[in-house]
């Protein structure tokens, strides 16, 4: 038996993230999951797409950092309440492309002040210089866990 010391979850920094999230994701989902009908990764994908239009479900899955079956299964939720139109892609008709339709864009307008609005709450309790320091912290986290990423699937 190794002399390490024992995991302990409330320390345990993944762990930390991943309450976190929960918590948050969860608390913006009461507000519009019973109103629209709408899950977390329903929401995730359609947060997505926003930004970024005519993008692949597999595109999706890899900015959301989501199994590929939550994805799908989002999307297609989301295609059969007509909160998406899908497309095919100029010169590949074997790729879809997806987009807010505009009853998505609707829900989309509405849901997205309240995410803000809680996030605002959240993070209220940090100064300035705090903000700062959590947005670079977190940048450089999330690079480096793509790296770590990238080199487990080469193993």
């Amino acid at each position: 038996m190794s002399n390490s010391s024992p995991l302990e979850l409330d320390r345990f920094l993944p762990y930390r993230l991943s309450i976190l999230s929960n918590l948050v994701s969860s608390a913006i989902a009461e507000r519009y999951s019973a109103r629209f009908g709408i899950s977390i990764p329903e929401w995730r994908v359609m947060a997505v797409l926003a930004m970024t239009p005519d993008l692949s479900a597999a595109q999706v899955a890899e900015r959301t950092a989501m199994d590929k079956v939550a994805v799908s299964r989002a999307v297609s939720s989301l295609l059969a309440k007509n909160r998406l139109a899908r497309k095919m892609a100029p010169g590949d008709r074997r790729r879809s492309m997806l987009q807010l339709s505009a009853e998505g864009a609707r829900i989309y307008a509405e849901v997205a002040p309240l995410a803000l609005a809680l996030e605002g709450s959240l993070i209220d309790v940090l100064d300035e210089r705090d903000r700062t320091a959590l947005d670079r912290i977190l940048n450089t986290l999330l690079e480096r866990a793509r790296t770590l990423g990238e080199c487990l699937k080469t193993l």
